[in-house]
């Protein structure tokens, strides 16, 4: 049976996350979904989810807190190409760089750098809250039934700058486009919450839980 591994690492409440993973794998028949932070559920993870809330540093740090848990992440990623999904901070942290706070090194999996949102209208409030409106910049997999316009929910101070503009798969416009959906090979990443997104989010956990590159 397939296996789905969310990682669990201290950065985030998982419940809403664990539940709308939880009805998807059992809609699409996609396997079984497991909160875990043991290195050796992720070693044998089919399909791995990093969800994450709060700073880039602290995040970055809670992960490597938990011995063996990122090398395992990586390995199953980067030599295995297992299927991975970073949601919000975890999403960010796929970048080079993060540069909340303090520069921090992130997992370079896809290249650029996170930065604070400025928006060209200083009357628009940082973080971006709320609902937005979705522009699909390239086709993927994991974007199927899902169309500019659609709208998903944000709520962050930070957004990702990729370096090469064919890993931004989506984007919205706050003051200026703000990344929404990155990806690379098997790894892509959303700046929202899924599982916070209704109909939008549920369709792109579970093609995310279909996909097979």
């Amino acid at each position: 049976m397939s296996l789905t591994v969310l990682v669990d690492y201290d950065s985030g409440n998982l419940h809403s996350a664990e539940k709308a993973f939880q009805r998807m794998a059992g809609e699409a028949g996609a396997g079984a979904v497991l909160v875990s932070s043991r290195p050796e559920d992720v070693a044998r993870a089919d399909r791995i989810v990093l969800p994450g809330d709060g700073a880039f540093p602290s995040c970055r740090a809670a992960l490597t807190r938990f011995t063996g848990l990122f090398e395992a992440i990586e390995e199953a990623v980067t030599v295995r190409a297992r299927p991975f999904m970073g949601i919000c901070i975890g999403m960010q942290m796929l970048a080079t760089w993060g540069r909340e706070n303090r520069d921090t090194r992130g997992f370079g999996w896809i290249p650029g750098e996170v930065v604070r949102i400025a928006p060209s209208d200083p009357a628009m409030k940082v973080p971006h809250m709320g609902w937005n409106d979705l522009v699909i910049d390239h086709p993927h997999p994991v974007l199927e039934g899902i169309a500019t316009g659609d709208h998903a929910y944000f709520v962050h101070s930070y957004h990702f700058r990729v370096d090469d503009p064919a890993h931004r798969l989506a984007h919205v416009d706050y003051g200026g486009d703000i990344t929404a959906i990155v990806g690379r090979d098997t790894v892509v990443g959303t700046q929202f919450h899924p599982e916070k997104s209704q109909a939008v989010g549920l369709r792109l956990i579970s093609n995310f839980l279909t996909w097979r590159p």
